[in-house]
């Protein structure tokens, strides 16, 4: 098995429905930040051990609606296994965002 050390979390919670998707976001939102760095909206990256990441994952398994939520992660061995590239800051995020 290998051990992965980075990880990209994209999430999508559906908060049109009720107060209770409204605090599922503020709660998965908090949970990312607590092992991983924010990065843009619902996007999160970083290093994480292989015993938190499973921290993490039963989490945030406990924080979600399986049925209309979607959490994303990328796992990586190593950083350096990506070639990732960023366009733009956050005003190019802001302004592209509801094209």
């Amino acid at each position: 098995m290998k051990n992965y050390n980075y990880a990209y979390v994209f999430y999508d919670i559906s908060d049109k429905e009720s107060e209770a998707g409204k605090r599922r976001v503020t709660k998965v939102f908090k949970l990312c930040k607590k092992y991983f760095l924010h990065h843009q909206k619902s996007v999160f990256k970083g290093e994480i051990t292989p015993a938190n990441f499973i921290k993490f994952k039963s989490a945030i398994e406990k924080l979600i609606d399986k049925n209309i939520d979607v959490i994303t992660v990328l796992r990586l061995i190593r950083k350096d296994d990506v070639d990732e590239i960023s366009i733009g800051g956050l005003d190019f995020v802001k302004n592209e965002m509801f094209l």
